[in-house]
C-alpha cells in the first residue's frame, strides 16, 4: 500500500506500533484497515541513520546498541527524471492490509480483498456491481469487516467466515453475504447464496465460540511477512477490529541524566567511533583509540582535554558493564535529589533546587524545578486481549520482529517538570504504624483474590507498599491541582513515580510535560515549582483529597473496581487520564494521604492517625 494516511511519531510507540490495527481513509475516501508492519519492513523503508537516538542506560537495560525513531523525510531512489534531477520519495511507515475480508454496504456481498475491483498501485477496493448505478456513487467502496481473531500470544488472523456459516454438503459457490437484519451483533447474519446456509454472529463472542466450529489459533503474524506463522496452543478469541484490547503496548522509558546525557556522550556513541571503543580488550587503551579516531579534532562541543575525554568514555564503559539489572529509576532519583553540579553544561538536563516551604517542613524533603529534561520511550513488544501481567496463563510478549535485532523503535521528547521527595524520617515512622499496614494489607488481599479468580497471579507491583500508594495518590492530587493553575491539562502531564521498597531512600515523584522536538515546552510547569507557588499548590492538593462528591461510597471503597487495588479513589476525585498515569489508575487511596471524612484516626485503638498529612493541612 502507498499513501493511505498519516499518524504522529509518538503514536507509533503508544498507539499504532507494529502489530496494531489502524483505520484510514484513502485520498479517494475508501475505508482501509491495515496492521502496522514489523521492524524488518521498517528496514526495507530505507531507515536514515541520522534518525537514530541513544540513551546509554536504557540501551544497557534492553541489551540493544541503539534506538530508531519512526522513519520520516525523503530518500534518494538512485534514479533521475527527464530533466536529470535526482528522484526522491517519502520514507513511509510500512503497513499490511488487514483484515482482508470486506463487504459492500449496498449489496451486502462479503469477499476477500483480491476479489473486489481495484486499480493497480492503489489500495482502494470497490464493488463492481454497485458502482456507477443510478443513485449510487461512481465507486461504491467496500468496508473492512468488523471481526477478527486474536489470541493471548499476540497472533492475529481473519474471522473464519466460511466455517462459521457452515456450508451445506455439496456447496460449490460459497458466495457469502453479511446482512444486517436487526440492531446489534445479533442482527448480523452471514448467508451463503450457493447453498442457503446462514448463521447469526450473536454467539461469536462466546468463550468457546471458535472451538465449537473446530477453529484453533493459526499462529499468524501478519505484521511479520517473513515469519508470519508459528505454533500456538492458546485458544483463539473473536474481537472487534478497533477494540481497545486488540493491542497493548509494552513501553520502557528513561530520563537522561548526567553524565550519560551530555552532548559528548551522544557524539561518541556514533557508530564510526563507538565500534572502535567496543573492540578494545583493555580500557587502558582508550587514550590510544581517541588519538587514532582523531576525536579531539572532530569534537566541536565545549573544549575538553585528552584526560577529560578519556575519563568520560571510561564512565560510559563502566555504566555499560553494570548490565540490565541496574535500577534506572534509582539512578534518576539520586541525581534529582543531589545538588546541581556547578560548571557543567548539559543541554538535556537542568534542575534548580528550591527551598522547602515552611508549611511543609518535616513532610517534604526535596523540591526541585526540572527546567529541562529529555525522555526516551521505547516500544519493546505488545500483548493482546489483556495487558502484560494480567494474563490467565504464562505467556511472552509478542515480538516486533522475526529475526534478532540490535535496535528497537523509540521516540525522544523534551520537556520540564517538578520533582518532589518526601521526608524520609516522617515517611518511615508513618510506614511502621499498625493501621497503615492493615489498610495496605487489605488492598493486597483484594488484588490476590481478584487474580486467582482470573486464574493468574497479581500484577506487578505486588505486594503493594504503603509508600507506593501514598506517593501515587499524592501525585494525582498535585496533577489535578496544577492543571487548574499552570495552563496544562491533566491529559498533557505525566507522572513518574520513585517509590522504593520500605526502608529504602527512594520516595518521591516527578510531574512533567514533554513534546517531540528539541524545542520542548514553554516552561509554565517548572515555574509552578517555585517555593512560593508550589507550597500553596501542594496544600490545596492535600485538602482536595479530604472529600469526594461520591462520598461516602468512595471513602468506603465501594466506588473502586474490585481488582484495581484502589480503596478511596474514583473518577470524581483521584483518577487521571490514562495518558498521565503509570499504573492505569490503580493503587490509589485518599485515606493514606489525609484520612477519611468520618475518621482521621482509624487505628485499632483510635489513637494513631492513618493519614500521612495531619488534619491541619
Amino acid at each position: 500500500m502507498t499513501g493511505i494516511g498519516k499518524i504522529r511519531r509518538s503514536q507509533v510507540i503508544g498507539t499504532y506500533g507494529p502489530g496494531a490495527i489502524i483505520d484510514f481513509r484513502s485520498p479517494e475516501g475508501a475505508p482501509i484497515s491495515a496492521v502496522s508492519g514489523g521492524l524488518e519492513l521498517w528496514e526495507e523503508a530505507r531507515l536514515d541513520n541520522r534518525q537514530r537516538i541513544h540513551e546509554v542506560r536504557l540501551q544497557a537495560s534492553l541489551k540493544v546498541d541503539f534506538f530508531h525513531q519512526p522513519p520520516v523525510g525523503k530518500y534518494k531512489t538512485g534514479h533521475r527524471d527527464a530533466k536529470g534531477f535526482a528522484i526522491e520519495e517519502d520514507r513511509e511507515l510500512p503497513a499490511v492490509r488487514f483484515p482482508e475480508w470486506c463487504f459492500c454496504p449496498s449489496c451486502d456481498r462479503l469477499k476477500h480483498a483480491r476479489d473486489w475491483a481495484r486499480e493497480v498501485g492503489k489500495p482502494d477496493r470497490w464493488c463492481q456491481v454497485c458502482s456507477g448505478q443510478k443513485g449510487k456513487p461512481r465507486r461504491q467502496f467496500v468496508v473492512p469487516v468488523r471481526l477478527v481473531v486474536a489470541c493471548e500470544a499476540g497472533h492475529l488472523d481473519e474471522f473464519p467466515w466460511d466455517r462459521w456459516v457452515g456450508h451445506k454438503e455439496g456447496c460449490k459457490r460459497h458466495d457469502l453475504k453479511l446482512v444486517g437484519e436487526a440492531a446489534g451483533l445479533a442482527g448480523l447474519v452471514v448467508k451463503c447464496d450457493g447453498c442457503g446456509a446462514e448463521q447469526s454472529l450473536a454467539k461469536a463472542y462466546g468463550p468457546h465460540a471458535l472451538e465449537r466450529i473446530g477453529h484453533a489459533c493459526s499462529g499468524r503474524r501478519p505484521w511479520l511477512p517473513l515469519a508470519h506463522r508459528e505454533a500456538c496452543s492458546h485458544p483463539a478469541a473473536v474481537i472487534q477490529r478497533g477494540a481497545s484490547n486488540a493491542w497493548f503496548p509494552i513501553v520502557e522509558s528513561a530520563i537522561d541524566i548526567p553524565p550519560f546525557s551530555d552532548e559528548f556522550t551522544q557524539f561518541v556513541r556514533q557508530d564510526q567511533y563507538w565500534k572502535a571503543f567496543k573492540a578494545l580488550s583493555d580500557p587502558a587503551h582508550i587514550r590510544g583509540a581517541i588519538i587514532d579516531a582523531e576525536l579531539m579534532e572532530e569534537w566541536t562541543g565545549l573544549p575538553m582535554t585528552l584526560r577529560e575525554m578519556e575519563a568520560q568514555i571510561r564512565r560510559i564503559f563502566e555504566r555499560d558493564q553494570q548490565g540490565p539489572e541496574t535500577d534506572l529509576r534509582a539512578e534518576e532519583y539520586a541525581r534529582l535529589v543531589a545538588p546541581p553540579t556547578q560548571g557543567t553544561a548539559d543541554r538535556n538536563f537542568k534542575i534548580e533546587a528550591e527551598a522547602i516551604p515552611s508549611a511543609l517542613a518535616g513532610l517534604v524533603g526535596h523540591l526541585v524545578r526540572v527546567e529541562r529534561l529529555r525522555e526516551v520511550r521505547v516500544l519493546t513488544g505488545f500483548t493482546r486481549l489483556t495487558p502484560k501481567g494480567q494474563e490467565k496463563r504464562a505467556r511472552e510478549a509478542a515480538k516486533l520482529y522475526a529475526g534478532k535485532k540490535n535496535w528497537l523503535p523509540a521516540i525522544e521528547v523534551f520537556g520540564e517538570g517538578i520533582f518532589v521527595a518526601l521526608d524520609l524520617g516522617r515517611l518511615r515512622e508513618w510506614e511502621a504504624r499498625a493501621p497503615v499496614r492493615a489498610r495496605v494489607a487489605a488492598l493486597n488481599v483484594q488484588l490476590e483474590v481478584a487474580a486467582k479468580s482470573r486464574g493468574g497471579t497479581p500484577v506487578v507491583p505486588w505486594p503493594l507498599s504503603a509508600r507506593l500508594v501514598l506517593i501515587h495518590t499524592l501525585c494525582h492530587a498535585v496533577i489535578e491541582r496544577l492543571s487548574l493553575d499552570c495552563g496544562y491539562s491533566s491529559s498533557s502531564v505525566r507522572e513518574r513515580l520513585y517509590a522504593g521498597p520500605e526502608g529504602s531512600d527512594m520516595a518521591g515523584f516527578l510531574i512533567y510535560t514533554s513534546a517531540p522536538g528539541a524545542d520542548g515546552t514553554l516552561g509554565g510547569l517548572s515555574r509552578e515549582g517555585r517555593a512560593e507557588r508550589f507550597g500553596p499548590t501542594l496544600i490545596k492538593a492535600i485538602a482536595d483529597t479530604r472529600w469526594c462528591s461520591s462520598d461516602p461510597l468512595c471513602s468506603d471503597g465501594l466506588a473502586a473496581l474490585f481488582d484495581s487495588g484502589n480503596h478511596a479513589a474514583c473518577h470524581a476525585c483521584a483518577f487521571l487520564p490514562e495518558t498521565a498515569c503509570e499504573h492505569f489508575n490503580q493503587y490509589l487511596d485518599r485515606a493514606l494521604v489525609t484520612g477519611t471524612p468520618e475518621d482521621q484516626s482509624i487505628g485499632p485503638d483510635g489513637s494513631q492517625p492513618l493519614a500521612f498529612f495531619p488534619s491541619g493541612y
